[in-house]
């Protein structure tokens, strides 16, 4: 039986509200989900705050904060997904396509064990190329950091990536790390057969103190 509930923020002149609203009851009855809460934003403004809610319909199932119409069966596929990793991935470049990168870093500070999931998608092949500028982004917020710094293998190996592009971005963030335990993955990079990925290796050694 599922233990899954959901939040959901609503308005009397919302055109979409009354379809993902019924949506959710649906799911309600159907036994996919255990409960589903439902607030006025124009009577619950505090809470719509709190929660950083800035447009309607707005639902919370689980991790995952989205907005806008969304269809009963794409609801579900959400739901039935709160606990796979891929599912994360696709909401953390949801979110980067929609500009709301806050949203993403914040997830990722409450739950370290996520930022991996950035990093998994800047290898992937079909992750676009609006997402990997603003991995790009998120990745020079987290600068020096332990989570870059408790990473730097996944980088690592993806310097050996037979795509120019990871080579390149996996190597600037190692530089961005500045630390000098990556330069065994940087080094070898200064021969790629890339020149954009000689020229970043450099950079990369120059960040770590080891040009």
């Amino acid at each position: 039986m599922t233990t899954t509930t959901a939040t959901l923020f609503i308005s009397g002149t919302c055109p979409h509200c009354p379809a993902v609203m019924q949506s959710l009851t649906l799911l309600v009855k159907a036994g996919k989900l255990a409960r589903l809460d439902i607030y006025n934003i124009e009577l619950n403004a505090d809470a719509a705050a709190t929660r950083g809610v800035r447009s309607v319909p707005w639902v919370q199932p689980g991790p995952f904060e989205l907005t806008g119409l969304r269809s009963q069966n794409e609801l579900l596929q959400w739901i039935e997904h709160i606990d796979d990793p891929a599912m994360m991935a696709a909401y953390f470049a949801e979110q980067i396509t929609s500009g709301d990168m806050d949203k993403v870093q914040t997830t990722i500070e409450k739950n370290p064990h996520l930022f991996g999931l950035l990093l998994q998608l800047m290898s992937a092949d079909d992750t676009s190329l609006s997402v990997r500028i603003g991995i790009g982004t998120l990745m020079e917020d987290f600068t020096n950091g332990k989570l870059l710094n408790n990473n730097i293998d996944t980088p690592g190996v993806d310097t050996m990536h037979t795509q120019a592009r990871v080579r390149t971005d996996a190597c600037h963030y190692l530089g961005l790390s500045r630390n000098p335990a990556v330069e065994k993955y940087i080094r070898p990079l200064l021969n790629d057969i890339d020149t954009e990925v000689r020229e970043v290796a450099a950079e990369a050694l120059q960040k770590i103190g080891a040009a």
